[in-house]
């Protein structure tokens, strides 16, 4: 038997039981038989249940069926052609959106601005224009006005078009008084930053024209049309484009374009651009960019004097795992020059050569430059060299060959051989081109006796001459009186099978003709055995026996 408790709580829930009974089959409120399939306890839940969802349905956020789409039979056609018609503009499927519009006329229902407006959108991804207007004259004979939709797709439509037949559908969109949003203007902009277009002007345009109406540049358009700006060639442009949009929006652009607008300007050689760029790509975005780009980077540096971002790149390029080259550190020793450091362009030679790059004339061409201005200049160097000397650092005899190039660039000879004598003091040793520079300052001052001596250190030092150094002592003993020597240098250097320079049969055709001295038919016939043609100026000086010529080609 139960306790007590038990039977009083079962005899309480059969009561109430049977009062809820009564109260739905007077109410009905519940039907009879939903009660006789279920137990006490989950009867004695349902009144509860009721009663919620019956507070449920009072609140503001209840869900409203929609009766147009399960309610009179017009109203489920049309909602449901709309639903395939939608289905049928995601997927791009113009076919089947027609074959729709086949039903519809067939069951007589009638389209609406939704349906019309997802045709529009099947004919335009395929460029029919011809029929997306004819879609819009049906929609008007239908007694259904346009919306900014339809121009949208309008403009989409016509993007193979000529420019005008887009800027004639805003006159047309103005004129029935529906503004163009954002996505109007986009669909203009993608048309003309497109590889087959590359339209600058008019992308500018309309981004000017979506300013004067307040309207926001999407991210993706605005990163084309600055990729584009740069792409042509305006890096300037391309920067304020960037730096504009930037500035009145929260989106920030990627780092491919701004790597677009560094390679632009240095390209350009823009050099406030790079500088722009550049700390904005290493600093702010944290992206290394590749040896290419940073190698531009150095030619713009080296040329406007930007010491301090040359360096910035040669760290870069260390990072990026490149071996340093030659080539990396000319447009370095280029930018401290014209910055005015000659001191570190001097100390930079060292650096390279302790780091087994070897500079050349090439890399010390800036600092020729700057020495070959006056003599004052040259004397300068030399000081610069002794404070090199004085912290510890080695003088590269590059250093000193620029001063011999200088000082014979400036018909000072005296210099010139005052610094090769200087070589033992800097613990250098001369090369080849410190011989071949004092042999051009040797034929500029016809000094045959000096030119003998330098051969002879040439071969005490064990260095092998060069075709360089063959042709600058032919043209040497040409300058004199008595000129045997260079025919005999002219054998010695085809037999080391170096090929003579046009140049040097020139100058002996041209000494023996105005000497009257018939070896010259000799060269002339080498110098067409060689491949080399004889110049009109040369042929007018055989001709009239050295007595007539015009300036040399």
């Amino acid at each position: 038997m139960l306790a007590s408790t038990s039977r009083n709580s079962l005899k309480r829930v059969s009561r109430k039981a049977a009062l809820w009974s009564s109260q739905s089959e007077c109410t009905g409120a519940l039907p009879v038989t939903f009660f006789r399939c279920q137990s006490t306890q989950q009867v004695a839940a349902k009144p509860a249940l009721h009663s919620s969802s019956s507070r449920i349905r009072n609140k503001p956020w209840s869900f409203v069926p929609d009766q147009s789409f399960q309610g009179t039979a017009r109203g489920s056609a049309i909602a449901r052609y709309q639903f395939r018609s939608t289905g049928f503009a995601n997927s791009k499927s113009t076919a089947m959106v027609l074959r729709m519009c086949k039903e519809m006329k067939q069951e007589g229902v009638n389209p609406d601005i939704i349906i019309y407006n997802n045709l529009l959108a099947c004919l335009a991804d395929d460029c029919h224009v011809l029929e997306a207007w004819a879609v819009v004259e049906d929609m008007s004979s239908m007694g259904i006005a346009p919306d900014r939709n339809t121009f949208n797709h309008l403009i989409h439509a016509s993007r193979r078009l000529h420019s005008g037949a887009m800027w004639d559908i805003l006159d047309k969109m103005d004129a029935a008084n529906i503004p163009p949003n954002e996505r109007t203007f986009q669909l203009m902009i993608q048309r003309h930053t497109t590889p087959e277009r590359k339209n600058l002007e008019f992308a500018l345009q309309c981004v000017y024209e979506m300013g004067t109406r307040g309207l926001i540049l999407e991210l993706t358009i605005a990163q084309d049309v600055i990729g584009l700006a740069a792409e042509l060639g305006f890096p300037r442009l391309a920067i304020d484009l960037a730096e504009n949009f930037e500035a009145t929006s929260v989106r920030r652009l990627s780092s491919e374009t701004w790597i677009g607008c560094l390679a632009s300007s240095a390209e350009a050689l823009y050099a406030k651009g790079v500088q722009r760029c550049w700390e904005k790509v290493i600093g702010d975005l944290n992206v290394t960019p590749d040896e290419g780009l940073c190698l531009d980077v150095l030619h713009t540096a080296g040329r406007h004097g930007l010491s301090d971002l040359a360096t910035d790149v040669i760290r870069v390029l260390r990072i990026l795992g490149a071996d340093w080259q030659e080539y990396h550190f000319a447009p370095l020793v280029e930018a401290m020059c014209n910055a005015g450091n000659l001191k570190d362009a001097f100390g930079t030679l060292d650096l390279m050569r302790s780091s087994n790059i070897f500079p050349t004339a090439v890399t010390t061409q800036p600092i020729y430059e700057v020495l070959k201005q006056d003599v004052d200049k040259v004397d300068g160097a030399w000081e610069l060299l002794d404070k090199l000397r004085s912290e510890g650092k080695t003088i590269d005899r590059t250093a000193i060959n620029a001063i011999i190039r200088a000082a014979i660039s400036l018909s000072d000879l005296q210099r010139a051989v005052g610094a090769y004598k200087a070589f033992p003091d800097y613990k250098c040793v001369p090369d080849i081109d410190t011989f071949n520079s004092l042999l051009s300052g040797c034929i500029i001052a016809s000094h045959r006796g000096l030119g003998d001596r330098l051969l002879l250190d040439l071969k005490e030092l064990g260095i092998k001459p060069d075709a360089t150094t063959y042709e600058r002592i032919i043209v040497l003993c040409l300058t004199q009186a008595t000129y045997e020597d260079a025919f005999f240098y002219l054998e010695e250097m085809k037999a080391q099978k170096y090929v003579p320079p046009r140049s040097v049969y020139d100058a002996i055709i041209r000494t023996c003709v105005a000497a009257g001295d018939s070896r010259y038919t000799l060269a002339l016939d080498e110098l067409k055995q060689c491949g080399y043609t004889v110049s009109d100026n040369l042929q007018t000086f055989i001709d009239t026996g050295g007595r007539e010529s015009r300036p040399r080609s």
